[in-house]
């Protein structure tokens, strides 16, 4: 194809300087031999110009595979390092669990040779049993008059100071009002967004749990999850959540299909066999969703996993869902381990990150914390924001995400969208809130902008 454009651009010079000539010839009266090298100039000039846009087009074409090359050679090279770590975490654990084995074989060796010698002493028992039993009957003393003993003394211990009546029946009162809003379907989803930083535009959205009381009174998470995992109604509480996370979700999806939402999940359904059962069946059934829906725990519950909970927790990554980390009390982080566990998202609050403290009591300088998780495919979400100040000093972090007061308070969802079911297509994600996608979270202009109107806006809505 380049042979056959190259020849009809020659064709057309050759023509365009022959009719130059012959213009000049016939028009303007110039002899044949001065038309032929005026012709010869122009047709030297047009293969020089066509040359010269050939060449500069060449060199562009070549820059641009030479930066392609070199893109796909740092991609190959981040795959490679990527493998690499993960071949040495594997021959880590293979090297582990074989010291493990080894291990529990000289234990269980152990403990043979003590039933062994159990064994051995119950045999000669029954062998001098049967040696008294052959020797005929044996005299029997008396038995001693029984007594009944009497009953124990019990300790002279002070008589506990029984609480205010209205002390106990506070809770009593939380886990009815607890109970009423599950069966009522009075349990609220709120959304707050988290913004990318400095552009401050809308990436995700964490999915909040309120209670509303028989009266309308808002309760936040922490006022009541408390009593619901006691009472052992956090497995229903987060399987509600989990669908509205999920029709929320479909729906802010129509309009933008890079949203994401963070979902709540509580320690007690993932160490609860039916209640975890029952949260993967429903999210085994909505594996379209799992680039969007991300699974949010907090720091203590990875750091409390028992077998049960990690092999739970390894299904849900199985299934492709991803991880985030909440309620960080401390930067004492294991990157590795946890992008191994299906980590990608660790939210720190504002004031932790920017705290002059930390730099001593955790193992990394809090500057330094962003790029290292990074490194690992964790982002790193600061928290809590209230300040522009604060905004400013995790910039100079490289800290990309953001969520606070300062850009928007959690927004509670219209009735008929939290309560809607699937099969209501025709609602859009603008009746989500009332306002428009992007409304869900205050615009720079909007948003409260002083830790005074903060303060106000989470008295209004509780923690989240």
């Amino acid at each position: 194809m380049i042979r056959i454009s190259t020849i009809f651009i020659a064709i057309c010079m050759v023509l365009v300087a022959a009719s130059l000539g012959f213009v000049l010839y016939s028009v303007a009266g110039i002899s044949g031999f001065e038309s032929a090298i005026v012709a010869l100039t122009a047709l030297t000039l047009l293969i020089l110009y066509n040359a010269v846009s050939m060449r500069m087009s060449d060199r562009g074409n070549v820059g641009t595979q030479i930066a392609d090359l070199s893109r796909g050679t740092a991609d190959l090279a981040r795959q490679v390092a990527e493998f690499g770590r993960r071949l040495a975490a594997i021959e880590g654990r293979v090297a582990s669990a074989n010291s493990t084995g080894a291990d529990r074989m000289q234990a269980m060796a152990g403990e043979i040779n003590e039933l062994g010698g159990l064994v051995k002493q119950l045999a000669a028992s029954l062998a001098h049993h049967e040696d008294l039993l052959a020797a005929g009957p044996v005299t029997q003393a008396p038995a001693a008059p029984r007594t009944e003993p009497s009953p124990p003394q019990a300790p002279a211990i002070a008589k506990p100071i029984q609480p205010p009546v209205a002390a106990t029946a506070i809770p009593q009162q939380l886990l009815g009002a607890v109970k009423n809003a599950i069966e009522e379907n009075r349990l609220d989803v709120y959304l707050q967004p988290m913004v990318t930083l400095p552009q401050r535009k809308v990436r995700y959205y964490e999915a909040v749990i309120r209670l509303r009381d028989e009266q309308d009174q808002i309760l936040a998470a922490d006022d009541f999850i408390g009593v619901a995992e006691a009472a052992g109604l956090i497995g229903r509480i987060d399987h509600t959540v989990m669908l509205r996370c999920v029709q929320v979700l479909r729906r802010l999806m129509v309009r933008n299909k890079d949203v994401g939402v963070f979902c709540n999940v509580s320690s007690a359904t993932l160490a609860n066999p039916a209640s975890f059962a029952q949260c993967l069946d429903f999210l085994e059934a909505n594996r379209a969703l799992v680039p969007s829906l991300v699974l949010e725990f907090k720091q203590s519950t990875f750091r409390s996993l028992g077998p049960n909970e990690s092999e739970n927790l390894a299904a849900l990554a199985q299934r492709g869902y991803r991880f985030s980390i909440d309620h960080v009390s401390d930067l004492r982080i294991e990157p590795r381990e946890l992008a191994d566990r299906g980590v990608r998202f660790i939210k720190v609050p504002a004031a932790l990150l920017l705290d002059a403290g930390q730099a001593a009591n955790s193992d990394i300088h809090p500057s330094d914390l962003c790029d290292l998780l990074g490194r690992y495919g964790i982002d790193l979400i600061a928290e809590r924001i209230e300040g522009e100040r604060a905004v400013v000093d995790l910039l100079d972090y490289d800290v990309r995400f953001g969520q606070g007061f300062l850009f928007a308070p959690p927004r509670p969802l219209r009735p008929e969208g939290a309560s809607a079911t699937a099969e209501a297509p025709q609602t859009t994600p603008q009746d989500l809130n009332g306002a428009s996608n992007s409304a869900t979270v205050s615009s720079p202009a909007t948003a409260p902008r002083a830790t005074g109107n903060a303060a106000l806006a989470r008295r209004a809505v509780g923690p989240s």
